[in-house]
């Protein structure tokens, strides 16, 4: 069995008095790719910030490449190899593509600027452009490529195909596929299970801030109960 990366246990979360993440369990693996999937409001982006040290008050368990992070900075998280592309990506505007990358480019790095521009040869037509001038589309995959040049050990994804034209979303997939076979770990959070099922070795259902269901994709297309129970809109 593949080495564990990152094991999160019992992990409660706060936004100010409420409480959103009520005992939290994760685990990657070595060359894994875990799908977090759950309703608007389960708690998928909040276990992400819990993750990465963006949470402002959080207990439990959080341990990282044989380190406990839990209650680290941000910076220091993000250093040590846990690299998140967020929600709303996060770049910055006023900064070309090219400049957004080499901020974020690290010494040593598997992924250099160069290798996301081979990635994503829109990208390297547009390196001159600035950020706030891209597509959605492109943004995603800028944010992507400025994550993967820090050199992360595991790419925490948080709904990177949301609002995307299926073309992109299709590339995103293959990309997906593409650096699990490079030997990346990776956690994504995902509203399409289409998506996950296609990418994920395994996937996590989280409902009400806790984990309720775990397995692969073969036994949640079979389990129409859980789907109907905590994924779908009719019973929120």
């Amino acid at each position: 069995m593949s080495a564990l990366l990152l094991e999160a246990k019992g992990l409660n979360g706060w936004y100010g008095k409420s409480h959103i993440l009520q005992g939290v369990d994760i685990t990657i693996r070595d060359g894994e790719l875990v799908a977090l999937l759950g309703r608007n409001g389960a708690g998928k982006t909040t276990t992400m910030r819990a993750l990465t040290g963006l949470l402002p008050r959080i207990e439990g368990s959080l341990v990282f490449d044989g380190r406990d992070i839990l209650g680290r900075p941000t910076h220091e998280i993000a250093r040590s190899g846990l690299s998140l592309v967020p929600e709303h990506r996060g770049i910055f505007g006023s900064l070309t593509v090219e400049e957004n990358l080499n901020l974020a480019a690290r010494s040593g790095a598997r992924w250099s600027v160069a290798n996301v521009f081979e990635m994503f040869p829109a990208l390297a037509g547009r390196r001159k452009t600035p950020g706030g001038k891209l597509s959605g589309g492109e943004q995603q995959m800028l944010s992507i490529g400025r994550a993967l040049v820090t050199g992360p050990k595991v790419l925490l994804l948080d709904e990177p195909t949301e609002g995307l034209a299926p073309v992109i979303v299709d590339r995103l997939v293959e990309l997906m596929g593409e650096l699990k076979a490079l030997g990346l770990s990776m956690l994504l959070v995902e509203q399409s299970l289409d998506v996950c099922m296609a990418v994920a070795d395994r996937l996590l259902i989280i409902d009400g801030g806790t984990i309720v269901w775990e397995g692969d994709g073969e036994a949640l297309a079979a389990a129409a109960d859980i789907r109907d129970r905590h994924l779908t809109l009719e019973n929120a």
